[in-house]
């Protein structure tokens, strides 16, 4: 049954508990509950262990993704997935900005039918997507209240929805940019002037769209940087980072990276560096994994198949190569921790452990391609989290932590200190598994080991 208005306390399905780097002269009590064939646990005073501990806001599919900001201004983040926010910091109360009218009817019996709210997601039998596959919220219109952007369903269009500053009621949809392709576009500040970015494809061009600095509720204007490379609105695989280390903000692709040039006046082309980093995976990093001083790329392998790895950059005289290290593949034996899932669509980075270094937080979206789609589709929808550790020897690894078997990742995946108590918590839009159509996870990350159980909470939409 969908979660109508009800709360319940739900057995936990597995809690991830690791170390969390805090000031030496701290004295903490340490306890280890897994244990990973080759890595070695030292008790140290530096470490406080951490865990998640998760609470589920709906059990209907509506998006595919989610964010957090503060959205009625009373200095606590709010959480947004699909036509839905909710009132941080208890997350019980919920809001419709948008008309929540999508339904299915489920046939329970030869003569029984229910209508169920939002899209099919699992319980259906049809592979349906939703058409809100990423949120971001931000000050569109400078009146000093954050706003909601949807990028919706590959190949249509980006809305922001305004504020209302309190008042209750459907959020005006100002659409303002027609085309967004790529399944992993991006809100972000590609150019350097502080200002956020969609970063997409349209018309067979990767780019940039930026608002109308004068009339905010106009059409954004898209600046290419390639030629018309027939790129399609199901492009996978996109990311930013500075590559080359000149300061600027790069573009990364799954056949290599475009290189921002000195100087965006005109939008000239940018220049293309070719390399193989997959056949097309989620969101796309630059991070000097290794600390030698030069950004690697991070990346899914193929969003609906198989494979995670980091790509060590190595200079030789002038020339830029790319050394690829597997994190997970397809056989458990690829995988220096035996770990093996498909599907992994959606990634994103954070220092999870608190000792300075970028972890990578992914899993797998389930049913990407429906019930009879891609391999292992069936599998367990898991959520993990991947350890950067650095080695005496200069070398790096990526070490898998289990947070979850029951919830995998949509096309986006956020992390980030959504209750502002210290430690990042992981949001979770994400199709459905097992009796849900869809779900919606916070998962708070906090200190030390308790006998909570996980949380369902819903509130009445208003």
């Amino acid at each position: 049954m969908p979660l109508a208005n009800r709360s319940c306390k739900l057995p936990r399905v597995a809690r991830s508990f690791f170390y969390r780097k805090v000031p030496t002269m701290r004295s903490v009590i340490l306890s280890h509950l897994c244990v990973l064939a080759g890595v070695s646990i030292v008790l140290a005073s530096d470490r406080e262990l951490v865990s998640f501990q998760k609470t589920q806001l709906s059990d209907q599919f509506w998006s595919e993704g989610a964010n957090f900001g503060d959205l009625n201004n009373d200095g606590h983040n709010d959480l947004v997935s699909g036509p839905w926010w909710w009132e941080g910091p208890t997350f019980e109360k919920r809001h419709e900005y948008y008309p929540a009218t999508t339904t299915f009817a489920l046939k329970l019996g030869p003569q029984t039918t229910v209508t169920v709210p939002g899209f099919e997601g699992a319980l259906g039998k049809n592979n349906t997507y939703s058409n809100n596959f990423f949120s971001y919220t931000h000050d569109f219109n400078g009146d000093g209240w954050n706003d909601i952007l949807v990028i919706g369903f590959p190949g249509q269009d980006t809305s922001w929805f305004e504020n209302p500053k309190g008042a209750e009621g459907h959020w005006k949809r100002h659409k303002i940019f027609d085309n967004t392709d790529n399944e992993s576009p991006t809100f972000a500040d590609i150019t350097g002037d502080g200002k956020p970015e969609l970063v997409c494809i349209t018309k067979g061009k990767y780019g940039y769209a930026t608002p109308d600095g004068k009339n905010p509720a106009a059409a954004w204007k898209f600046h290419p940087i390639s030629p018309n490379n027939g790129y399609g609105n199901f492009t996978h695989g996109m990311g930013l980072g500075d590559v080359n280390g000149d300061g600027r903000t790069d573009l990364l692709e799954k056949d290599g990276w475009w290189e921002q040039p000195a100087s965006l006046e005109g939008d000239p082309e940018w220049r293309h560096h070719k390399h193989n980093f997959g056949s097309g995976g989620g969101q796309m990093y630059a991070y000097d994994v290794n600390g030698d001083g030069l950004n690697d790329v991070i990346t899914s392998l193929a969003a609906h198949a198989f494979g995670l790895a980091w790509f060590e950059q190595v200079r030789e005289g002038t020339e830029t190569k790319f050394k690829p290290h597997l994190v997970i593949n397809e056989k458990p034996s690829e995988s220096p921790y035996g770990v093996k899932f498909s599907e992994l669509h959606a990634l994103d980075l954070v220092d999870v452990d608190g000792d300075g270094l970028k972890d990578i937080v992914t899993g797998k979206r389930f049913w990407s391609h429906g019930r009879t789609g891609d391999p292992d589709r069936n599998d367990a929808a898991v959520l993990y989290w991947f350890q950067l550790v650095r080695n005496p020897d200069k070398t790096a690894e990526y070490v898998p932590w289990l947070i979850d078997g029951d919830s995998g990742v949509g096309t986006q995946v956020i992390a980030g200190d959504l209750n502002k108590d210290g430690y990042d918590d992981l949001i979770i839009g994400a199709y459905g598994y097992n009796s849900f159509t869809g779900r919606m996870y916070i998962y708070f990350g906090g200190p030390g080991m308790d006998n909570a159980s996980d949380l369902v909470v819903t509130g009445e939409g208003t």
